[in-house]
């Protein structure tokens, strides 16, 4: 998440967490605790565990601020312990419960969900296109379900949390090539989940 102009940027706030202001920490939970929920419940498709999630990845932050170093992007360092999270919670559970993606959340700051993307633009919308808006909000949380899990993580920390190509290759440990292969072919598939929508796939693209 990038500072506004004339904003402390998460990096200070993060070094005067170090040196004991707790309202720098304040500032950053403001911030990071509704976009991270939304990462983790897309990730998990699971509120309660998405909660978990959130509430360990603060815990972590707090146990680990000594390991910050200044010079990293505060973005990437949070993100990186909390799909890590995310990944070792899955691995805990034998069974999936499904969850929408769009899960009736709001991140605070007017930035729209993926369903809000494909949502009919026109207030006025006619039952059909209600209809037709609701099936392709159904379709896409569909596909992105399942698409392979290397894909599905930068497409999620791309689309719902926002982070660049090259924060998102120190995430997951791999080259930005690689990464830029995974969202496109995360797209790929997205867009033939929605061919028969020809309107709302070219919005992918």
């Amino acid at each position: 998440m990038t500072a506004a102009h004339g904003e402390t940027s998460d990096e200070v706030l993060m070094v005067r967490y170090q040196r004991g202001d707790r309202e720098a920490f304040a500032e950053l939970l403001r911030r990071y605790e509704r976009p991270v929920y939304n990462f983790a419940l897309r990730y998990l498709r699971h509120a309660s565990w998405a909660e978990d999630v959130t509430q360990e990845a603060f815990l972590r932050l707090v146990q680990r601020a000594g390991e910050f170093k200044h010079e990293s992007r505060f973005s990437t360092w949070l993100y990186t312990i909390t799909r890590n999270l995310c990944v070792d919670h899955l691995r805990r559970q034998k069974h999936r419960r499904h969850a929408s993606l769009d899960g009736g959340s709001d991140d605070g700051e007017g930035r729209s969900t993926l369903g809000d993307r494909f949502a009919d633009p026109h207030p006025a919308a006619s039952t059909e296109r209600v209809v037709v808006a609701s099936e392709i909000r159904e379709r896409v949380a569909l596909a992105v379900e399942e698409l392979p899990e290397e894909q599905k993580e930068v497409f999620l920390l791309r689309h719902i949390g926002d982070v660049p190509f090259q924060e998102i290759a120190v995430i997951t440990g791999v080259g930005e090539n690689t990464v830029k292969s995974r969202m496109r072919y995360a797209l790929e598939r997205l867009q033939k989940a929605l061919c028969e929508f020809e309107e709302y796939a070219r919005a992918l693209r």
